[in-house]
């Protein structure tokens, strides 16, 4: 039977008979080729570790076999749970789905493309059980274009400006968390894009551990436009009171570029009496512009986040649950 998550339900609460100590969250998007291998991959490494686990896959709106494929590795293995979404709402959606059911003490999160391998999960597992809250993935030798890593190191360094936290790669899926440092972030997890530097950002402890990083098989779903509309979402969310700086610094800026102009302007004048007054001028309101664009831009993020707050939309549908 369907159901809808109209509000943040408290994580679940748990058996202590039946408690496993880690559930892995796995969130998938038409990954019918690779989700099998993942499986196997997972649970091999997982039965390996020693550990009570449970492994939670949500299907983020899949339009393959997906989800059929998935329900025919619960019915061969009873510690695969999942949950199908209506439709696509997005990664960190799908991630709440999956972490709001987790039961375990330590909760682990990847994507199910296989960009990251299944093996290191026992690094993330440890270091957490060593102390730290947050296990942060960092992918070593990335795989991904320029046209990913580029922006990506621009988000990161916002990221670390911003939140205050200073690891290299707040875009790695492949985390490990606390129980307890998840809980607190719970209500905002899915509605805040990057679930780990708002983990970070509430003072969680943090390790970084090296993971592997193979080639995603087909194409990215990041695309620069997608990328564009992260780095303002990162400005929206974990920049306080941007408008007001990038108001004082677009007056600063316009008026120096009017006091140089004028001055320049007048010296001209004065000297050759005939001042270039239409290409500077139009230099100087095209760099206006632009500036403004920016500032609308970030503005219609703000109402964005205003309109669904207000409307208080359900975070994700859900269609299927085993």
């Amino acid at each position: 039977m369907a159901q809808t998550d109209v509000a943040v339900p408290p994580l679940e609460p748990a058996d202590e008979l039946a408690r496993p100590q880690l559930s892995v969250v796995v969130t998938l998007l038409n990954e019918a080729d690779t989700v099998q291998e993942l499986t196997r991959r997972t649970v091999a490494t997982l039965d390996t570790l020693g550990v009570p686990f449970e492994l939670i896959f949500v299907d983020d709106g899949s339009t393959d076999d997906t989800f059929a494929r998935v329900e025919r590795l619960h019915a061969a293995d009873s510690r695969i749970r999942a949950v199908k979404l209506k439709r696509n709402f997005g990664q960190h959606p799908a991630m709440h789905a999956g972490l709001v059911r987790a039961r375990g003490d330590i909760l682990l999160t990847m994507d199910g493309d296989l960009q990251n391998a299944p093996e290191d999960i026992p690094k993330l597992y440890e270091a957490v059980v060593a102390g730290a809250d947050v296990a942060s993935g960092r992918r070593v030798a990335r795989h991904d274009s320029w046209g990913r890593t580029l922006p990506s190191r621009l988000i990161n360094g916002m990221l670390r400006r911003f939140t205050g936290v200073a690891i290299s790669d707040f875009g790695c899926a492949f985390n490990a968390y606390r129980r307890s440092a998840i809980e607190p972030m719970l209500g905002s997890i899915g509605r805040q894009k990057f679930t780990k530097a708002l983990v970070l950002s509430g003072g969680a402890s943090v390790v970084e551990v090296d993971v592997s990083h193979t080639a995603r098989r087909g194409t990215s779903r990041y695309s620069p436009l997608r990328l564009t509309r992260l780095a303002l979402h990162v400005l929206a969310g974990f920049w306080p009171q941007p408008i007001q700086w990038i108001g004082v610094a677009v007056g600063m800026i316009c008026t120096i570029l009017a006091i140089a102009l004028g001055a320049y302007g007048i010296v001209f004048w004065v000297q050759n009496s005939n001042f270039p007054g239409p290409l500077l001028g139009g230099v100087a309101v095209l760099f206006v512009l632009g500036i403004q664009g920016f500032i609308l831009a970030l503005v219609g993020e703000y109402l964005g986040r205003i309109q669904h707050g207000v409307e208080n939309r359900p975070l994700y549908t859900i269609d299927k649950e085993i």
